[in-house]
């Protein structure tokens, strides 16, 4: 029988588990998928009929659609904001719950100014914290196989596709697109289940145990000075000086004053180069699955068979996402130069779709393309949680920064694309437009690398030495120096302490090591921090401030 306290507990783990619950929430993630993007990836098998129904335009009908993509990405920091106050699970249910009800909303649309509001903010918001929170906990329970296993997972809209068309497209001409949007309503609070999955996680490392007995020894007042001194201004001080049971418990305490969406991932040099890159992506996996069927239809191809290429195309793009995935779990790899030899692949297919003038030639380029877009959209933001990038600790908020920026491409793609191509009269230049918005993400995509390693900065390289010795930077340095001579001058004292502090500020900074081992400044700046780390146990010469 299931113990329902234990299962409404985080698992705690000594180490990313790679597996255990991981699995499950592996298995929820991917219907997640399918009853998120997999909805959004279908809307097309309506599209027709509900133009016929409410006579209505082709431009006011796509607003539906566009609607929905756009709030589904521009709510993402709100996803994120709403997981950090509430979590994971209960936000996904509650994220589910709206999703569906949006649907069955919708079952009694009278106008398209409704479905608006009901298919375009109600679902769309839904699937905004269904998706992006089922995203961060699974990569959460994952690190070595983080890649395989979310490529794996994201298949589930490439199976929606594939499952749906042609269900959904039977389903209408039977009992209309009314009872197709009740099905679809009444299936999405799957994810409610999904959502109750999604068990929290905490790593707790090894000696952790071993000083959780001493920490229970700790009595009431100790932990009251403990929260105390944590809270206090001079944080960084008392971080030095607490002892080490009081230091277990500052984590755990000072986790309610963190903010709920770290803002500070847009310092990160390498995040703002890699959301450039999705900025543009966009154009080229959003705009093609919208013109490739009229294209076809443009080059003389039955209409049946045309559409026949977007399952086609669903197939190559599953198979995409598992190789990816196969790719990236293999060990050692950068995966930031296997992306971007994704993107350019990708670019390519995008230029070689208007060469294709028949059906089997534009077969081939879509499966290319497809096979290309599922190796990208399996792994960019997955990649975000890599050292890379900003890491595991910070990807929940950075995927909400990023996605929310990559909105207003979502937005304002198609119609600048269907504006192109109503004025020049062509649908090749969709491809071509969407070709250039990909490379120009590659030129950033290719700026990631370079600039994490500090080439685009004047300062030491942003490694993780650095950053702990950052507070250090910013103290004040103050060494007074005692002349055994007592017929020094003070004017000799104050020179001296200038040149001390003119090497001991570089050797806290870290930059010592920059220089050769073998050089005499390094054994310099080496002997001076080994001096000011003795330094406050000295009673002799020197003193620190």
């Amino acid at each position: 029988m299931i113990d329902i306290k234990k299962f409404m507990r985080p698992n705690v783990y000594t180490k990313v588990p790679d597996g255990g619950w991981g699995w499950v929430i592996a298995v929820a993630f991917f219907f997640v998928e399918a009853f998120t993007y997999g909805i959004v990836n279908i809307f097309g098998v309506f599209f027709d009929e509900l133009k016929d129904y409410f006579h209505e335009s082709n431009d006011k009908v796509s607003w539906i659609f566009s609607i929905c993509a756009f709030v589904f990405t521009v709510t993402a920091p709100i996803a994120s904001i709403l997981t950090s106050q509430f979590g994971h699970r209960l936000v996904v249910m509650a994220g589910g719950l709206l999703c569906s009800i949006g649907m069955l909303v919708t079952t009694f649309a009278s106008n398209v100014n409704t479905m608006y509001i009901s298919i375009g903010v109600m679902s769309g918001l839904g699937y905004s914290l269904s998706f992006f929170p089922s995203l961060t906990i699974l990569s959460q329970y994952f690190d070595r196989r983080r890649s395989l296993v979310i490529s794996a997972a994201t298949t589930g809209e490439c199976f929606a596709v594939i499952v749906f068309v042609p269900a959904y497209t039977a389903l209408m001409q039977y009992k209309g697109w009314r009872i197709c949007l009740f099905v679809i309503g009444a299936l999405q609070l799957i994810i409610m289940v999904c959502g109750f999955l999604l068990q929290p996680i905490i790593i707790i490392p090894e000696e952790d145990p071993k000083q959780h007995s001493d920490i229970e020894k700790l009595d009431n007042k100790d932990t009251l000075i403990t929260i105390d001194v944590t809270d206090s201004v001079d944080n960084s001080k008392a971080k030095t000086d607490m002892p080490k049971e009081e230091k277990m418990l500052e984590p755990v305490e000072s986790e309610k004053d963190e903010l709920v969406l770290d803002f500070s991932v847009l310092k990160n040099t390498s995040f703002i180069f890699y959301t450039l890159f999705g900025l543009f992506s966009v154009f080229g996996t959003s705009v093609p699955p919208l013109f490739i069927i009229p294209y076809s239809v443009s080059l003389g191809i039955p209409e049946e068979l045309s559409t026949r290429i977007l399952i086609f195309m669903a197939f190559a793009e599953l198979l995409g996402r598992i190789s990816a995935g196969f790719i990236m779990h293999k060990e050692p790899i950068n995966k930031i130069y296997i992306e971007l030899t994704f993107v350019i692949l990708l670019c390519l297919a995008l230029v070689a779709i208007p060469f294709a003038q028949t059906f089997l030639g534009l077969m081939a380029c879509s499966f290319f393309y497809s096979y290309m877009m599922g190796a990208v959209a399996a792994t960019y933001i997955p990649l975000i949680g890599e050292k890379d990038i900003v890491g595991i600790e910070k990807m929940e908020s950075a995927v909400g920064v990023f996605v929310f920026i990559q909105s207003f491409t979502s937005l304002t793609g198609p119609p600048l694309t269907g504006v192109l191509v109503d004025k020049t009269k062509y649908y090749g230049s969709a491809f071509y437009f969407s070709a250039v918005g990909m490379a120009l993400g590659a030129i950033c995509l290719a700026i990631v690398k370079p600039s994490q390693n500090g080439l685009c900065k004047n300062d030491a390289p942003a490694t993780q030495d650095s950053a702990e010795f950052q507070d250090a930077q910013d103290m004040p340095i103050n060494i007074a120096v005692v002349d055994e001579n007592p017929s020094g001058t003070e004017e000799n004292s104050s020179t001296i302490e200038m040149e001390l502090c003119a090497i001991v500020r570089p050797c806290i900074n870290g930059q010592c090591k920059k220089k050769s081992p073998d050089t005499q400044d390094s054994t310099e700046c080496q002997d001076v921090q080994d001096l000011a780390i003795e330094t406050p146990e000295m009673d002799g010469n020197l003193s620190a401030d």
